[in-house]
């Protein structure tokens, strides 16, 4: 049943749009920088069902940009407080909570109800993973990442779009990243847009484009990705043209 709440959305998606949220269910990987605004906003917006995954703690260190998490949490598992948080923000989302590490053991069970991922972690490992499941199920994978005052974010189809591995073949060094809140702000806001639009078909998804955004500069760049000739991940599922 459409509420109050969806009032200022609804000239933009329709009922019908609106339903379509209401129907579906999104896997975000991440309670952190990237997925606070993921989750709020997708939260905020009427999805129905948000499958969160993370197996960490709240940190002090994560305050400066991690606002689904209050200060009074610090020490609490992250699962538990974005749970708590976006219980209050709009009750009707079902929270399916997944407070363990993604691996190859666990990221099928993880994404099997999904209707499209969303790449809210720091971790290339992780991110192969998730890369690799989006393309088994056929489903879309939302890429996020950020460092300092930029960040990135592209949108995979599969059988379509280059996969994550076509982009980035290797991962970069393990290193703690420095990082100002906004920046994961504006990307994860990004992330939470490229969802809404994907479900309710509105607009333009950043398939085969990958958004560079430097904050610094106060420039957004976009640049065409294509599929990297013998990515030995997703080149079974191109059908040749």
């Amino acid at each position: 049943m459409m509420t109050a709440r969806y009032t200022r959305q609804l000239p933009l998606i329709g009922n019908e749009g609106q339903a379509r949220l209401s129907r579906a269910t999104v896997g975000i990987v991440g309670a952190g920088g990237l997925g606070s605004p993921v989750a709020t906003y997708l939260t905020l917006a009427g999805v129905g069902t948000l499958i969160l995954a993370d197996d960490d703690t709240v940190q002090e260190s994560n305050l400066n940009r991690q606002f689904l998490h209050p200060t009074r949490n610090v020490g609490v598992s992250k699962i538990r407080s974005a749970t708590q948080t976006l219980t209050e923000l709009n009750p009707d989302v079902t929270i399916r909570s997944f407070p363990e590490r993604i691996t190859s053991e666990t990221v099928n069970r993880f994404a099997e109800h999904a209707d499209i991922l969303v790449d809210a972690t720091d971790n290339f490992e992780v991110r192969y993973l998730l890369n690799l499941i989006a393309l088994k199920m056929g489903i879309p994978l939302i890429h996020g990442a950020v460092e300092g005052f930029s960040g990135q974010m592209t949108t995979i189809l599969p059988g379509i779009t280059p996969c994550l591995s076509c982009l980035f073949p290797h991962p970069p060094p393990l290193r703690e990243t420095p990082i100002i809140g906004a920046t994961a702000g504006v990307i994860g806001s990004l992330q939470a847009m490229e969802v809404i639009k994907y479900l309710t078909g509105s607009g333009r998804l950043l398939s085969g484009r990958l958004l560079i955004w430097d904050g610094l500069a106060g420039r957004t760049e976009y640049l065409t990705v294509s599929v990297r000739p013998g990515c030995t991940v997703c080149s079974s599922t191109h059908v040749e043209k």
